[in-house]
C-alpha cells in the first residue's frame, strides 16, 4: 500500500511539471462556454425565448459526455500511459522494486481523479457562466441534481476508458487511442436518436445519469454491457502489462 501511495505521489509530481494538466482544463471548459454563448445569443432574438438554468446543465452534460469529453479523456489516457514509453524511462523504473500491478493501478487512480476533476470543472464553469448570464430557474435542488448527473457520467466514462488504456499500452502511441475515441464519439452522434442507442455503452452513460434509458430493452442490458466492457478492459490491461516484455 505504501508503494502504491508513493507511486501515486510520484505521478502527481510529474503531472505538476506538465502542460497537459492545464490543456485538459481548457478542453473541459469548451462545452460550458459554447453552450452558454449559444444560449446568450438566442436570448438576443425577438421574441426572447425563456431559457432555464437546468437547460444549461443538461446541454453541457450532453456535449461533455457524448462529444467533447471522451476524446479529451482519450488524450489524457494516451499521455498518462505512454509517457514512460516516450521518455524511455519505464524499463529503468521497473528495475526499482516496483510492482507492475501497483504501477498500473496508480495510473488508473490518477486517471480517475483527473477525469472527475475535469468533470467538476465543466460543471463549475456552467454554474458560474449561468449565474453571470442571469438564467432563471436556479435552485439548490437543481445544483445537487446536476452535480450528481455530471459525476455519474464522469465515473462511467472512467470505467469505459479501460479498453482505451489497453489499446494505448499495446500500441504504445498517442495516435491509436485518439482515433478510437473519435470513432466512439462519431458512433455516439450517429445513434443518439436511435431506439437501440443504449446497447452502446458510451451512449448509454448519459441516459443512465438522466434516468432516461430507452424502453426498447430491459435497463439491465445497458448495465451489463458497461460492466462487461469495463471488466474486460481492466483485467486484460493488468494481464497484458504484467506479461509484456519491457524493452
Amino acid at each position: 500500500m505504501e508503494r502504491l501511495v508513493n507511486l501515486l505521489y510520484t505521478e502527481l509530481l510529474k503531472l505538476k511539471r506538465s502542460n497537459m494538466f492545464l490543456i485538459s482544463i481548457i478542453g473541459a471548459g469548451v462545452a460550458p462556454f459554447v453552450v452558454v454563448a449559444s444560449y446568450i445569443h438566442i436570448k438576443t432574438k425577438q421574441p426572447t425565448p425563456t431559457i432555464l438554468f437546468h437547460q444549461l446543465f443538461t446541454e453541457v452534460n450532453l456535449y461533455t459526455t457524448l462529444i467533447i469529453g471522451f476524446p479529451l479523456y482519450g488524450v489524457v489516457v494516451a499521455y498518462l500511459f505512454t509517457r514512460e514509453y516516450t521518455e524511455d524511462t519505464l524499463k529503468h523504473l521497473l528495475t526499482i522494486p516496483v510492482s507492475r500491478i501497483s504501477f498500473i493501478i496508480s495510473k488508473f487512480i490518477l486517471l480517475f481523479l483527473w477525469i472527475m476533476m475535469l468533470t467538476l470543472v465543466a460543471w463549475a464553469l456552467t454554474l458560474l457562466l449561468g449565474l453571470i448570464g442571469s438564467f432563471p430557474g436556479f435552485s439548490i435542488t437543481l445544483l445537487l441534481d446536476s452535480i450528481v448527473k455530471f459525476l455519474i457520467c464522469g465515473g462511467l466514462l472512467f470505467l469505459l476508458s479501460s479498453p482505451i488504456v489497453l489499446l494505448t499500452l499495446v500500441m504504445k502511441t498517442y495516435v491509436s487511442p485518439i482515433i478510437l475515441t473519435i470513432i466512439i464519439t462519431m458512433t455516439n452522434l450517429m445513434i443518439v436518436n436511435s431506439k437501440h442507442k443504449d446497447l452502446f455503452p458510451w451512449t448509454a452513460t448519459l441516459d443512465i445519469a438522466n434516468n432516461e434509458l430507452q424502453s426498447t430493452y430491459p435497463p439491465e442490458y445497458s448495465y451489463i454491457i458497461i460492466a462487461v466492457t469495463t471488466i474486460f478492459g481492466f483485467i486484460t490491461t493488468l494481464f497484458y502489462f504484467k506479461r509484456v516484455d519491457i524493452h
